[in-house]
């Protein structure tokens, strides 16, 4: 197939590229490389799937030295005319949406942003798949869309109407949005709830990567909700295995969806909504304590209360994209720490002089 991934300089979209590239489809990947996080790692990624950072001109397409089916564009999402442009030019079968501004923390600070890149931007995505005929939308939601839920696990058939930051509420009404598209046009849209994702070339804004980079410096930790946290940790490997199975299995009606009863995650349109995650949630100072047996190093922690707009637990109900895909994950949380500290300490090293980490050149 010719796919559309957007965010391919990001965590999730790097490694899904990688895999599509390898198993021999063709990829465009778009992203506007925003200073979110260093911008350093988003072009090391890059760079790795042989794209040369030195010749990037936005709107500009480069080949990659690397894949000979991948193409990289500068481009951000709000720029209609440029997205139209590249919707036109390349005909693609199917697009994967995974460019968004993430972290719930930064969303409480910074809420313009959410509704630019999340809301405004989706709706640009969505009106290219429109127009140019697009068999299939996939995009990333996430489990913060469950919000003040609270029965475990969460499943996508129960309602999930109270998110508790404006960046779960972006996710939830990009989930509302393609519905809409569903039903007017009938654009097949398939929504991903991501549970906690962790690995390799990881963001530096989540967890693994700031105690893994706090314990190794010498630097304490904050844990907060004083460590009575639980997260459903997913290793990207499973997260990119469960987007490929869905990608190859476009969304379908459900001719057994009923208005009366009405199913969250179906519709009488070709819509659906799926989790991804593990379904075994870790405590998070179990969490940390793995990250401390595999850097040889105890962690100095000063516990926190809850922050506003986090929850204190997360668990992925994930027998429905089982069912229907048969999507198993595979990867431990032990086996996915050591991974990542092993990444880590092959891409990073810390000067003599400072407790700065810098970019293995």
């Amino acid at each position: 197939m010719k796919i559309l991934i957007t965010g391919t300089a990001g965590f999730i979209g790097y490694h899904l590229a990688k895999q599509l590239l390898e198993r021999g489809d063709t990829v465009v990947g778009i992203d506007n490389l925003n200073d979110y996080y260093d911008v350093r790692l988003k072009y090391a990624r890059l760079a790795n799937t042989g794209i040369q950072v030195n010749t990037l001109e936005y709107g500009k397409p480069v080949e990659s030295k690397k894949y000979p089916n991948y193409t990289f564009i500068k481009l951000d999402l709000l720029d209609k005319d440029q997205l139209e442009d590249t919707f036109e030019k390349n005909k693609f079968d199917a697009v994967c949406n995974l460019a968004a501004q993430a972290g719930v923390r930064y969303s409480l600070t910074n809420p313009d942003v959410y509704i630019d890149s999340n809301i405004k931007g989706f709706l640009n995505i969505l009106e290219c798949c429109r127009h140019f005929k697009i068999n299939h939308l996939v995009y990333a939601s996430s489990s913060s869309v469950y919000g003040l839920n609270k029965k475990m696990p969460f499943n996508e058939h129960d309602i999930a109407d109270h998110p508790v930051s404006l960046y779960a509420a972006s996710k939830k009404a990009n989930e509302m949005m393609a519905h809409t598209y569903s039903h007017l046009f009938n654009l097949r849209t398939t929504g991903l709830r991501f549970f906690t994702v962790y690995g390799p070339w990881g963001r530096p804004d989540m967890a693994l990567f700031i105690f893994t980079k706090a314990i190794l410096e010498g630097n304490p930790i904050e844990v907060f909700n004083n460590g009575n946290m639980k997260r459903d940790f997913t290793y990207i490997d499973d997260i990119v295995d469960g987007i490929v199975h869905v990608i190859d299995q476009p969304a379908e009606n459900n001719p057994e969806w009923d208005g009366t009863n009405p199913d969250p995650a179906t519709s009488n349109a070709p819509f659906r909504i799926f989790n991804i995650g593990r379904g075994a949630p870790v405590n998070l100072l179990d969490f940390v304590s793995e990250i401390e047996k595999r850097v040889h190093k105890k962690a100095i922690k000063i516990f926190r209360p809850m922050q506003e707009g986090d929850v204190a637990e997360t668990c992925a109900d994930v027998s429905n994209l089982d069912t229907v895909l048969n999507y198993k994950p595979k990867v431990s949380v032990p086996t996915g720490v050591a991974r990542f500290i092993a990444w880590y300490k092959s891409f990073y090293k810390v000067k003599s002089t400072s407790n700065e980490a810098i970019l293995l050149e």
